[in-house]
């Protein structure tokens, strides 16, 4: 003897799968809306001109900028560092010097999201140059070379002389993990192909 099947409760179970699966896709775009409103796409031009000019991938730039100002260009930090990408005065004055720029910025000058950009991003193709780890490259970026370079040079920091095993500053091996996880973020919701 076969057993009846219950219409009702059949189509009631396909209701509520079809009911689960359009909550679960609404709920899947509405973080991505949210995600998206909070690592947002500002200063678009700006950074693709610099990632061009200098070979600095534009999922770092965001991160790096995410990470130093949530996009606001007149952030100042207690230090003194200005703008979007937060360089130090001299810092600003050196990246003048090292590609002999004839400009002649002032310090104000970084104020401005192109100009803060193109020097923020020309001082992470420096270090993108000098150190062979993206890692090590964002604790000099936040540390400073000198530091970054006495680092590499001791056992307790590093094994090989060229990456770090640990970083003794607190704030920039917070750093180094926070503008790396804000560079996957922006490579997941804009960069990477799917």
């Amino acid at each position: 003897m076969k057993k009846k099947i219950n219409v009702k409760i059949v189509i009631s179970i396909a209701v509520i799968i079809v009911l689960l699966f359009s909550a679960a896709f609404i709920l899947r775009a509405v973080n991505i809306r949210y995600t998206k409103n909070s690592y947002p796409l500002k200063y678009s031009s700006e950074i693709e001109a610099a990632s061009k000019k200098y070979g600095v991938d534009k999922a770092l730039i965001y991160g790096v900028i995410k990470t130093e100002s949530n996009f606001d260009p007149e952030a100042e930090s207690g230090a003194g560092a200005l703008g979007l990408m937060q360089l130090m005065p001299d810092t600003f004055e050196w990246l003048q010097t090292y590609y002999k720029d004839e400009n002649n910025y002032t310090f104000e000058d970084l104020s401005d999201p192109a100009v803060n950009i193109d020097y923020g991003v020309e001082l992470l193709s420096i270090l993108s140059e000098k150190y062979e780890s993206e890692d090590t490259m964002l604790c000099a970026y936040n540390g400073g070379l000198g530091n970054v370079d006495k680092w590499l040079k001791d056992p307790e920091y590093s094994d090989d002389g060229k990456t770090l095993k640990k970083v003794p500053f607190p704030e920039t091996d917070n750093y180094r993990k926070i503008v790396a996880r804000n560079k996957s973020v922006y490579n997941e919701l804009y960069f990477s192909s799917k």
